[in-house]
């Protein structure tokens, strides 16, 4: 199957078995979100991967999203609280370094991310990095999807507990989205066998050519 037959075939799984995803499956999503497209870069943002049944109930304890503890796997984006000077400067030298360039050699671009991110403030530099953890949402979707793994975004958590028991604000991070990963009961699940809807392509899409 292709990629488009491939994302008709998803849908935001409403109920789950007991099948595992296998670890392959798993860290084939993980190097996708790892891929995927960020502002300048910098990947601002961490994932945490769940699959112990006890924690994912204590995720899931303030939540009305029944997925998160009954999923295979809960990948938990969590994005950076600030983009700090000796985080770019880092990201820089290890650039440098993977693209073979001299020291110092990306000096005008981190001279550039130093002053566009000294002169936000820290709840835009939050907002910007939760951005990014979106653009890797969408990435692992996709990814699922080509994997034939069932997935179920998810912005409806108590992010104050999942702070908690991932102890991300001691990281400088906060949950931002979670992805729910598995397969689908279609006995249970009353989204299994309906209708994809979307709008007709050329009422959401206009060329400009």
């Amino acid at each position: 199957m292709n990629l488009i037959e491939n994302l008709k075939w998803r849908y935001a799984t409403k109920a789950y078995n007991n099948i595992k995803v296998t670890e392959e499956k798993i860290d084939q999503i993980l190097e996708a979100i790892n891929l995927s497209a960020s502002s300048c870069g910098l990947q601002s943002y961490r994932v945490f991967v769940v699959s112990n049944p006890e924690i994912q109930k204590k995720l899931g304890a303030d939540s009305f999203n029944g997925q998160i503890s009954s999923c295979s796997h809960l990948l938990v984006f969590a994005a950076f609280t600030d983009m700090s000077s000796t985080y770019i400067d880092d990201y820089m030298a290890m650039t440098e370094k993977q693209r073979g360039l001299d020291a110092g050699a990306l000096s005008g671009f981190r001279n550039g991310l130093h002053s566009y991110f000294n002169a936000i403030n820290a709840e835009q530099k939050a907002l910007w990095a939760a951005k990014q953890a979106y653009i890797a949402l969408g990435t692992a979707l996709i990814a699922a999807a080509e994997l034939k793994v069932d997935a179920t975004p998810i912005e409806g958590f108590n992010a104050a507990t999942i702070d908690a028991v991932l102890g991300l604000k001691e990281k400088g991070l906060h949950s931002t989205v979670i992805l729910a990963l598995g397969y689908r009961d279609s006995e249970k699940d009353y989204m299994a066998a309906t209708k994809k809807v979307r709008l007709p392509i050329d009422e959401m899409i206009t060329k400009v050519y």
